[in-house]
């Protein structure tokens, strides 16, 4: 978007200026309207530097600003109810300003209202926002604006990201207690090399006794954390650096995700969430009037996973060459079989929403109980990484203490 400079007055009667992005010049006049500032001048500009630095610190905390999801679920239901009550887009949008209270929500909203008042549409309006409004968001509301079953499809968007809300938050949950045994084993492992272990050095070294293998391989890593700690931190430095380069391409973002797909535990959860994800939205998408070579584009961007992503494109492909949907289904290994099947059936009953809403429903339920068993799954396996750390080393502390013991008491004799 373009920046305007301005000047203006503020509440208290003194002079200030500044830079402020905006869609268009009377959309700028609104945000600073909105801000309590009374603008007399307003001007494109290309050079935003030139901004106050207080008044481009508060735009740029504004840009920064994060869109929670109770925020755009509250913002969907209430322009949503608006609408249902006949109140005209552009009083709806400057109603539902002044009620907003997230300041980045606040001034896409004015610049949206804008857009409409200077003759756009709301979809494109609305996509000039991707950074708060996803994709699929915009093209729902393009969907709806082209059918004139623009409630109908806010009802949906509710559904969808106040769904979406929910699984991202009990995945979350339930990944937060292996998180933090796992940093606790990590903080552990390097208190006993780096504090406990020193302790026994000197007196093992001391001792003329063959060290066991625990206690060499400690001692080993022990070393090599106080001789090479540099070495060490450049390597694994380098490789974090290499690793977040090479998953910011599209390659590295297919193995990634591939790699979390093939996961023992995890894998299934995050397979089973992206068929949930997949068969909601497409069922929507279907109801909405989009056509199924344009579902593809939009579930390519907005599925969460690059792997599948990867998958949708080529369907994209077999379907511009006249080939069905389930056909190119079954060669791909990202989705599972009863996607494949369900797919299948409404292609050939003609009844292919039905069968996504109930495709969806399944792994809605499917996605709560594997969140719930990967909780019980990985409750033991962390257990067991905990006492195998723990057991390591106590082996590598009390075995050559206790043949210490055993060559004192033989030189007693």
């Amino acid at each position: 978007m373009p920046y305007y400079k301005y000047t203006a007055i503020t509440a208290t009667g003194s002079n200030t200026k500044g830079v402020v992005e905006a869609a268009t010049e009377d959309a700028a006049q609104d945000i600073l309207a909105a801000r309590g500032l009374i603008p007399t001048g307003v001007a494109e500009t290309s050079a935003p530097g030139t901004a106050q630095s207080g008044s481009f610190l508060t735009d740029l905390s504004n840009r920064m600003q994060s869109i929670k999801p109770q925020d755009l679920i509250l913002f969907t239901k209430q322009l949503k109810t608006m609408l249902n009550a006949g109140i005209p887009v552009l009083q709806s949008l400057d109603v539902l300003k002044d009620q907003t209270e997230n300041p980045r929500l606040k001034s896409a909203i004015i610049s949206i209202g804008a857009d409409i008042k200077s003759g756009g549409t709301l979809s494109k309006a609305f996509a000039k926002h991707q950074g708060i409004f996803s994709e699929l968001y915009c093209n729902m509301i393009r969907a709806g604006e082209i059918s004139g079953t623009l409630t109908e499809v806010l009802e949906r968007l509710i559904y969808i990201v106040d769904h979406e809300f929910k699984v991202k938050k009990d995945i979350k949950s339930a990944l937060t207690y292996p998180i933090v045994v796992v940093v606790a084993l990590v903080i552990a492992f390097f208190v006993l090399i780096l504090f406990v272990l020193p302790q026994f050095v000197a007196l093992f070294s001391k001792a003329n006794i063959t060290l066991p293998l625990p206690t060499r391989v400690c001692l080993g890593i022990y070393s090599a954390l106080i001789h090479y700690w540099y070495v060490i931190l450049g390597v694994v430095g380098a490789l974090v650096f290499s690793l977040s380069a090479y998953f910011r391409t599209e390659a590295g973002k297919i193995t990634r995700d591939g790699f979390f797909l093939r996961l023992p535990i995890l894998g299934p959860v995050f397979q089973k969430a992206a068929m949930a994800r997949f068969a909601s939205i497409f069922a929507i998408m279907q109801a909405s009037g989009i056509t199924v070579l344009e579902a593809m584009d939009i579930l390519a961007g907005t599925i969460g996973n690059a792997f599948i992503a990867r998958d949708f494109r080529n369907l994209r492909v077999k379907l511009e060459q006249g080939h069905g949907l389930s056909g190119p289904l079954r060669s791909t290994s990202s989705f599972t079989p009863m996607m494949v099947s369900m797919i299948t059936i409404g292609e050939e009953t003609g009844n292919m929403e039905e069968m996504l809403k109930e495709a969806a429903q399944h792994y809605d339920y499917e996605v709560e109980y594997a969140v719930s068993k990967m909780s019980e799954l990985l409750g033991p396996v962390l257990v067991a990484g905990l006492t195998g750390v723990v057991g390591f080393f106590a082996l590598a502390i009390f075995l050559p203490l206790v043949e210490l013991m055993q060559h004192s008491i033989s030189g007693l004799r």
